[in-house]
C-alpha cells in the first residue's frame, strides 16, 4: 500500500468515477484501476462497486475513514519537517467577529504578510461565543475575539481592551442630552445585537440588574448591521467602540455615555492548548502578543 492508492480511492469517492479520478490526478483510467485492484488484493477485499456510477462498498467506506486519517498524519508529518527549516510558512485560519475582522484585522494582517509572504491567512466571521468552539474543535487554528471563558482545552492572551457604548445618530433625541442615564432608556427604541453575541448579554446583564425591560425593535447579527440601521435613525444601539471609530471621525453615529456601560471587557487571541503550533502560528502568536495596545486601538 502507498499514499498514492490512498489519495486515488479518496479521489473516486468524490468524483463517483474512475476516468474523473484519473483526470484529477493526472493518472490514466488503467493506472487508476490498477491502483484500486492492488488496494484489493492486498486487503483481500472489494472496496468499490464499480457499477455506474461508481461508489464505495461498505468496507470501502471504512477504509476511506482510516485513508483520510492517514494522510492527515502525513500531511502534519510534512508540515513538521517543513517548520525545520525555520522558515515561517504555512496556513492559517483565523475566528474572529465581523467587527474585529474589518476593524481591526487589516492593518495587522497587511504587516504580517508583507513580512511573511509564505504565510497564508483565512478569515472566518462568527460570534465570539462560537469562537472558543470552533478553536476547541480544530476548525480554527486561532481565535481573536472577547475573553469571556476559562476554558482548560484553550489558551489566550490579552491584546486590548474595549467598551460597549450607547450610539445614536446625530438627529436622535439623545443626541444632544448631557446627563442621560440607564434609566432614561426605558421608552427608547433600541436596535440589539443578537442574543448569541458577548455586547448582547452584556447589555441584557447591566438591563437585568437594574430592573428595566428594553424597548427592542431590532435584532441584527453584526455590528456592521447594527451601524446603518443607527445611522438612518431607526433607533439607538450599544456596540463596541472600537467599531464605530469610523462613524465617528466621519460624524455619521455619536456616542451617549452611560454610567452604567462604562466596563472595559478584555479581547484577545485564543488557542487550543494542546495542538500542534507550526511556524506560521508560531509567528502570527507572537507578533500578535508583542504589539502595544495603541496598535489595535486609537481614540476619537
Amino acid at each position: 500500500m502507498n499514499i498514492s492508492q490512498l489519495e486515488t480511492l479518496i479521489m473516486i469517492s468524490k468524483t463517483r468515477s474512475f476516468r474523473k479520478a484519473g483526470e484529477m490526478l493526472n493518472l490514466t483510467q488503467p493506472a487508476v484501476s490498477a491502483q484500486i485492484k492492488s488496494l484489493e488484493d492486498e486487503f483481500n477485499t472489494v472496496l468499490v462497486d464499480r457499477n455506474q456510477p461508481v461508489t464505495l462498498t461498505d468496507r470501502g467506506q471504512v477504509f476511506l475513514d482510516r485513508a483520510e486519517q492517514i494522510l492527515d498524519i502525513v500531511e502534519e508529518l510534512k508540515q513538521k519537517l517543513s517548520d525545520m527549516e525555520h522558515t515561517p510558512q504555512g496556513h492559517i485560519v483565523l475566528g474572529t467577529t465581523t467587527s474585529i475582522a474589518i476593524q481591526i484585522l487589516p492593518r495587522i494582517l497587511s504587516y504580517f504578510q508583507d513580512q511573511f509572504p509564505l504565510i497564508k491567512t483565512t478569515i472566518q466571521s462568527m460570534p465570539s461565543c462560537l469562537i472558543y468552539q470552533n478553536v476547541e474543535q480544530g476548525l480554527v487554528d486561532i481565535g481573536i475575539g472577547y475573553l469571556i471563558e476559562n476554558n482548560p482545552q484553550v489558551l489566550s492572551s490579552v491584546l486590548y481592551y474595549d467598551t460597549f457604548e450607547l450610539v445614536v445618530s446625530p438627529l436622535h433625541p439623545l443626541a444632544n442630552n448631557s446627563m442621560p442615564t440607564l434609566d432614561t432608556l426605558r421608552e427608547v427604541p433600541l436596535i440589539m445585537l443578537s442574543p448569541d453575541t458577548v455586547g448582547r448579554r452584556f447589555v441584557d446583564e447591566v438591563f437585568k440588574e437594574n430592573e428595566i425591560e428594553p424597548h427592542i425593535v431590532m435584532e441584527l447579527s453584526s455590528s456592521e448591521e447594527v451601524k446603518r440601521m443607527v445611522e438612518l435613525n431607526l433607533g439607538a444601539a450599544i456596540i463596541s467602540r472600537q467599531s464605530i471609530l469610523r462613524e465617528l471621525r466621519q460624524g455619521t453615529l455619536k456616542i451617549v455615555h452611560i454610567p452604567e456601560l462604562e466596563v472595559t471587557h478584555p479581547v484577545g487571541v485564543i488557542y487550543k492548548s494542546s495542538r500542534y503550533i507550526n511556524s506560521a502560528m508560531q509567528q502570527f502568536l507572537g507578533d500578535l502578543k508583542g504589539m502595544p495596545e495603541t496598535n489595535f486601538i486609537s481614540s476619537e
